[in-house]
């Protein structure tokens, strides 16, 4: 059985196991009255380990010796519900939600208020990780009687998309940001107005979620122009909004759009358009 090394909180334990190698332990009181040399006892069921790299381990270790063990127990709810909601996460996110929930409690406390600009757009592009950070306000305000902004939501689905792995490699918020952009060039310059409630619409913002997760990861479409000579002819002024985001694309970021990443992004402006 593991044995404690250390009593980070009531909530959590550092144990080395039968290998000597060290663990976090999770679990509510699981550290209550135990001291160093006390074997963890496998009948308690409300256990977690936490396997993460050295440095985040370190990290984590110290950020708990240093924060109430209710932060840990938030961020395991919200994991839960974030399981649930069929999101996988890294376990990094012990560590970088944590830090954040504390953050935030006690900047809400001291009465600061930091505005999250693409709020509305967080909620719009990852709506299954905006739904969980809405419960994690639930979750923050039952049991420290604290009720964060709904803003807040936001940041904790940034932390949640950033920790899916289902999305390797994803950073939210350049994601989000390049979203909230190209929308706002494509609703200046066309007719489309964005909206979850209309399926064009929801199409087209989904659209640009996928074109700006692969556009980070370097894996933009290039097959043939087909499609963008076919446009060209018969959605000319999509054909022409696309252009306008090939061209701030292009300044912006140095990256020239291939012709069918424009012709698929002109195909959601038409269908999106009421024209």
């Amino acid at each position: 059985m593991p044995a404690i090394k250390k009593v980070l909180n009531s909530s959590v334990v550092l144990v080395v196991d039968d290998r000597g190698v060290e663990r976090v332990l999770l679990g509510k009181g699981i550290g209550y009255g135990q001291k160093p040399g006390d074997e963890v006892s496998p009948a308690i069921t409300d256990q977690e380990f936490i396997s993460l790299p050295d440095a985040d381990h370190r990290n984590l270790v110290e950020l708990l010796a240093q924060i109430p063990a209710e932060y840990v127990e938030l961020t395991r709810e919200i994991a839960a519900d974030a399981a649930r909601a069929g999101l996988t996460l890294d376990p990094h996110v012990y560590l970088t939600l944590t830090d954040h929930l504390h953050f935030a409690v006690e900047r809400h406390r001291q009465g600061l208020t930091l505005t999250n600009r693409l709020a509305w757009e967080v909620r719009t592009v990852y709506p299954d990780h905006h739904a969980v950070g809405v419960s994690a306000l639930e979750h923050v305000e039952r049991r420290l009687g604290v009720r964060l902004g709904e803003e807040e939501a936001a940041n904790v689905a940034f932390h949640l998309v950033n920790a899916d792995t289902g999305k390797p490699g994803v950073d939210s918020m350049r994601v989000v940001d390049l979203v909230a952009k190209v929308t706002s060039i494509v609703t200046m310059t066309s007719a489309v107005r964005v909206s979850r409630k209309d399926l064009h619409a929801s199409r087209f913002l989904t659209h640009l979620q996928f074109f700006a997760e692969r556009f980070f990861a370097g894996q933009l479409l290039a097959g043939d122009d087909f499609l963008f000579r076919n446009l060209s002819d018969r959605a000319p002024r999509a054909i022409a909004t696309a252009e306008r985001v090939r061209t701030f694309i292009r300044e912006a970021h140095g990256v020239e759009l291939p012709d069918e990443e424009v012709a698929f992004l002109a195909v959601h402006i038409a269908r999106a358009s009421p024209e």
